[in-house]
């Protein structure tokens, strides 16, 4: 089923043309994406399973061109390559607005950002936001990616690229599979290591995030900063 094949009050931009794109749901936004259905399964219906799939936006925002192939209604390239596209600018422009600015300043942003790239990924990974003087997003770099029990990560390897990007400042930030954003006493050890590396090369590490899903937890603001 069509999008002009739902009543007129439920289509979805329709719906946005006269409310605003805030009015609508995550599926509404998605079926307007899509814009037809399957056989028997309407866009909406899709939409949503698209969602259930995936575990949200968030989960969608890392799936890849083979994972959307594998779902029911995406086999055809176009519409693949129409999502891809859609998720790799909201990728960008939640980048684009770190770079633009203080990240310090903006630290919701921050957290926008690390769970696009990391919240729902079924592994490990951890990675690190490197920072200009000014604080403004010049890479984000995954340093290691491990399973869902953790990842390795070398303390040096970190210095290294913070020398290869100029950083002048990094973020660390990783996240937890199994959705309890609480660092471990590894985690905590692993900053207080790649601080002290760190801080050998006049570099600071402002802050380490540990997201998962729908939530992102801040070291510095609840304290366990070393």
């Amino acid at each position: 089923m069509t999008l002009k094949n739902l009543p007129a009050d439920a289509r979805p931009r329709e719906k946005l043309l006269a409310r605003g794109a805030a009015t609508l749901s995550d599926a509404e936004l998605l079926a307007i994406i899509l814009r037809t259905g399957t056989a028997g399964r309407s866009v909406l219906h899709m939409a949503d399973e698209l969602l259930a799939t995936f575990g949200g936006l968030a989960g969608l925002l890392q799936a890849d061109a083979a994972q959307l192939a594998a779902f029911k209604g995406l086999g055809g390239s176009a519409k693949r390559a129409e999502l891809l596209a859609v998720m790799e600018l909201a990728r960008r422009a939640l980048s684009a607005q770190l770079a633009a600015g203080d990240a310090l300043s903006q630290p919701e942003a921050v957290r926008r950002y690390l769970q696009a790239r990391l919240a729902a990924l079924p592994y490990e990974v951890f990675a690190v936001l490197f920072l200009d003087a000014k604080n403004r997003l010049l890479a984000c770099e995954e340093v290691s990616r491990g399973s869902v029990t953790g990842a390795d990560v070398s303390a040096r390897e970190v210095a290294r690229l913070a020398l290869v990007h100029g950083a002048a400042a990094i973020v660390l930030a990783h996240n937890h599979p199994s959705g309890d954003v609480q660092p471990s006493a590894m985690d905590v050890t692993l900053t207080r290591q790649i601080k002290a590396a760190l801080a050998l090369l006049d570099v600071e590490v402002h802050d380490h995030f540990i997201v998962a899903p729908g939530q992102a937890l801040s070291m510095v603001e609840a304290g366990l900063m070393p």
